[in-house]
């Protein structure tokens, strides 16, 4: 029996995958499971249209990332900050205050995808790294300043 997989089967395949398996394994688990439906002239069809359908959805996605890190490395974003004597800081600056100031740019990143590997603590320019896709990293300078 060939099925086309919905979901990653171990040990037989992808999502979109045409394979063959025995009747009952078919029947019995992959097509009441939601795993997998029949593979008929009309359901390869609709399958070849979905992947060309996801391959220019990734690749527009992939090509707004990179203009989006275009924009980011042009970008300055500022970052107030209250400080006491001798231009200590109150507190840091972590992920989150990187995001409003983005959001205030109008640019929106989740706050995972800033990349600081502890916050910062001083007064200063910064490098920030921003993951905006799986392929496109962005460097975003950041001027913590004081209030």
């Amino acid at each position: 029996m060939k099925v086309i997989l919905r979901k990653m089967v171990e040990k037989l395949g992808n999502p979109g995958d045409i394979v063959e398996v025995k009747r009952g394994y078919g029947s019995n688990f992959l097509l009441p499971h939601g795993l997998a439906f029949p593979a008929t002239e009309v359901n390869v069809e609709r399958v070849k249209i979905e992947k060309e359908r996801e391959v220019t959805a990734k690749q527009k996605g992939l090509e707004s990332a990179k203009a989006l890190a275009e924009r980011l490395a042009d970008a300055s974003l500022t970052v107030q900050v209250a400080v006491g004597e001798d231009e200590k800081m109150f507190g840091s600056v972590t992920s989150i205050d990187i995001v409003k100031v983005l959001e205030q740019e109008g640019i929106e990143v989740k706050r995972h995808d800033i990349l600081l590997d502890e916050p910062i603590r001083e007064l200063g320019v910064y490098t920030v790294k921003i993951r905006l896709h799986s392929e496109v990293k962005a460097d975003a300078r950041v001027w913590v300043v004081k209030k």
